[in-house]
């Protein structure tokens, strides 16, 4: 019996974070089963553990950072590939594209969050800061 390769198992089972890292969302597996523990994965609708089977054909929503992907599979692989060939084992959905690329915009012309920290108190400032907390006055 000839062996096969990985990427003929269009119909067999993958487990789910192999198949997130062979997607190149996440970059290791860990990061994967990290993800999925959180609760960051469903797989159709369902939150899952790392383990879990994927098939062909399953709704997956995958949340990295403040951006959340709808894909669909449509290819199953265990060996992580070059940026294309990932691309081609899921298909997302118009609606999750456009709502990705709007929160995209909105984050980019958002103002950047500035703290400006004037550093330690001087002398006079711990002073008036000492009178406030005992509660005295001049």
């Amino acid at each position: 019996m000839a062996a096969r390769d990985d990427d003929d198992r269009d119909d067999e089972k993958f487990r789910l974070d192999k198949w997130l890292w062979a997607a190149r969302f996440f970059k290791t597996r860990g990061v994967a089963g990290e993800a999925i523990a959180a609760g960051k994965v469903e797989l159709n609708g369902e939150k899952v553990k790392r383990a879990r089977s994927l098939r062909v054909g399953d709704r997956l929503r995958v949340r990295l950072g403040p951006y959340e992907h709808h894909v669909v599979v449509r290819a199953l692989s265990g060996r992580r590939g070059p940026a294309a060939v990932a691309a081609e084992l899921y298909e997302e959905s118009a609606e999750s594209r456009a709502a990705r690329e709007q929160l995209a915009e909105r984050l980019r012309s958002a103002p950047p969050a500035s703290f400006y920290d004037k550093g330690r108190p001087g002398k006079k400032e711990r002073r008036d800061i000492r009178r406030l907390k005992e509660g005295g006055g001049r």
